[in-house]
Formats: C-alpha cells, sequence, structure tokens
C-alpha cells in the first residue's frame, strides 16, 4: 500500500511504496531575471546555493532513494535564458550525486532536456502512476488512460494565503481537496482527492495580492463542485476549507 505524508514545515512531500520518494514542485531556476526586470535584486548565486543545500538538507534527513520534480524547474516557458543555461545543468549535477532523478515536466520547462543529465529520467507531461496517485505538474489534463487512480499530486497553482489582518498573508500553503471522479474522468464515478504541493521557490509569493501571480490549471478549472477541502500551512496548521477555496486556485 502506498503511503503519502508532508513533511513539516517543508513545501514537499514523501510517497513510500516499493520506494520512498521525496516530491518538490515549482523551482523556477532563473527567475531572477524577470525580478530584475522590475528592479528587485535577490541575487543569482545567492538564490540558486539556497535552493540546493536546502534540498540537500531535506534529502539527509528524509534519505529518499528518488527525487521527482514536478515541473517547472526553470524560470523562462519558450526560451532558455543566461542564468537558467549556467544554473539549471549545476542543480541537476549537485543533486544528482544524493539521489536518483525523475522530471515530470511543467509548462516552463520547454527545451529543458539541453540542459540535464542523460541519466535524469523524464516521464510526458501527463506525469507518472504510483500505486494509485498520479504525480502531474498541473498544466494538462489527465487522460481516461489514468481514471483508475484515488488520489492526484500536482504542482503548478503557486498557492498562496492572503489576509492582510493576518499574520499569514502572503505565506505559501498546501492545499488538499475533494471531488467527484467524473468531473475528471466523465467515464468513471466515486471520489478523488487532490493535493497541491507550495511551490519549492520560497520568492514565489508576496505580501500583497497584486504583485502575485497564480496559475490557471485546466485540472482545476474544470472543478465545478467540491465536496471538502483543506488549507493547510507549511507547519501543519489548517487554515480555512472551501469557502475560501477560489481565491486560492
Amino acid at each position: 500500500m502506498v503511503k503519502i505524508k508532508i513533511v513539516k514545515s517543508e513545501p514537499a512531500l514523501i510517497i513510500e511504496d516499493t520506494k520512498k520518494y521525496l516530491v518538490i514542485t515549482d523551482l523556477h531556476i532563473g527567475f531572477e531575471n524577470e525580478l530584475s526586470a522590475n528592479k528587485i535584486e535577490i541575487g543569482k548565486s545567492s538564490s540558486i546555493n539556497e535552493t540546493i543545500n536546502k534540498l540537500k538538507d531535506l534529502i539527509r534527513i528524509e534519505k529518499p532513494e528518488t527525487l521527482i520534480l514536478l515541473g517547472d524547474i526553470k524560470s523562462s516557458i519558450q526560451r532558455i535564458s543566461n542564468t537558467e543555461w549556467n544554473d539549471v545543468p549545476y542543480f541537476f549535477e549537485e543533486i544528482k550525486k544524493y539521489v536518483n532523478l525523475i522530471l515530470v515536466p511543467g509548462n516552463h520547462d520547454a527545451n529543458i532536456q539541453q540542459l540535464i543529465p542523460n541519466d535524469v529520467t523524464v516521464t510526458n507531461s501527463i506525469g507518472l502512476v504510483i500505486g494509485d496517485i498520479l504525480l502531474t505538474h498541473g498544466h494538462t489534463m489527465p487522460t481516461e488512460n489514468f481514471s483508475s487512480v484515488k488520489k492526484i499530486v500536482m504542482g503548478h497553482i503557486h498557492p498562496v494565503f492572503f489576509d492582510r489582518s493576518s499574520l499569514l498573508n502572503g505565506k505559501r500553503v498546501w492545499i488538499s481537496l475533494k471531488t467527484t471522479k467524473e468531473q475528471i474522468f466523465p467515464s468513471s464515478s466515486g471520489e478523488i482527492e487532490i493535493t497541491i504541493i507550495p511551490s519549492f521557490n520560497p520568492y514565489f509569493y508576496a505580501t500583497k495580492k497584486r504583485f502575485y501571480k497564480k496559475s490557471i490549471s485546466p485540472l482545476i478549472g474544470r472543478l465545478e463542485q467540491i465536496t471538502d477541502a483543506k488549507i493547510v500551512t507549511l507547519d501543519g496548521t489548517i487554515i480555512g476549507n472551501e469557502t475560501i477555496l477560489r481565491d486560492l486556485i
């Protein structure tokens, strides 16, 4: 039986089947270029090294056999920026020293094959199945071939909680929701659970909603009815339910 758990205080998930997997999403390596264009500077070398060191610590503590990257490793959509030419290969070379790597491409990962080592496994954009769980970035619609799954784990949305009166304003959150299966797989019945992982990139959120851009998912957009939802902070505190969900997705 597949076991799944959130890594406390981290935007990361553990899945245990015959192997142990660590799952993260939305690194957006090279995003500094976009910030720089808006006159926001954070330091290119400090950003990529912060990402690598944070991930190394997680790998050391959790001891997974395989790291699954659920897409948007780089930040540019079609092109490859100068920063990405340098930092994406550096990221993969450093992390593959410690774990096997599987990449599920996201919508920002066009041409990423030019940047990654040959020993990194790359799936198609729909994703991969472990047990009864579909792991996907979230920018594509899964086909009926995946209708037997009971759970979907995805990224892409970058969920952030906004409430200017709250200390949690602008903080990354987890979203777990339940819905009827036929909304995603029309020929199926029953219930399916969807978990949306927060972005691993710690700078991909803001305290002011007007500075924040959420991504649109065709999968989430298809859901007209949601039977249950939990909004959870990185430290595990439940802060909301389906009544505030539309502000997040």
